[in-house]
């Protein structure tokens, strides 16, 4: 995932949705016992094609879930949607968590689980088969996920990388 090929906007021009992904209590133990903090995962997105995941941390959850939101504004993404699906089959890798994303026929839905879930809606995309495999945990699912939509290219998008005209992408 070079930083070239990601698509990044700029979220001061659109409406943004948040959506907590997970939220977990910390514990530093100390001399005078245990110190409890919260980190939140964060996902935010126009639902239509731009998505973003940001990490807070604070000793209230309110702040947690805040700085979360202002962390996923700064790292936003461009991912392409066709009729409501992604262009074609994609996998995703962050550490232990692997994803399959696959496009899905009107009607279908968002059949994914929980981490995948929020970030496939808060892209904009209705209608889409995924499966994680590997690691459950929230941060590498999320992570996991945001690759696999940086990879996604649509037709267009190809095109123009090979230096031809729409209709020879398609016939090879």
């Amino acid at each position: 995932m070079s930083t070239s090929s990601i698509k990044r906007v700029k979220s001061s021009d659109i409406e943004l949705k948040d959506r907590l992904v997970s939220i977990q209590r910390v514990a530093k133990v100390t001399k005078g016992g245990r110190t409890f903090s919260f980190s939140a995962i964060v996902v935010v997105g126009d639902e239509n094609g731009v998505v973003g995941f940001g990490l807070g941390k604070a000793k209230e959850v309110t702040e947690a879930i805040a700085k979360g939101i202002d962390d996923a504004k700064k790292n936003l993404i461009k991912v392409p949607v066709i009729k409501g699906t992604v262009p074609h089959t994609q996998n995703g890798k962050y550490s232990g968590g692997r994803v399959l994303i696959k496009p899905a026929v009107s009607g279908t839905g968002v059949l994914a689980g929980g981490a995948m879930r929020a970030v496939l809606e808060s892209a904009g995309i209705t209608d889409v088969l995924a499966k994680s495999t590997g690691s459950s945990n929230p941060h590498n699912v999320v992570k996991a996920t945001i690759d696999a939509l940086v990879k996604m290219r649509d037709a267009y998008t190809v095109a123009q990388q090979r230096g031809v005209e729409l209709s020879k992408v398609f016939n090879g």
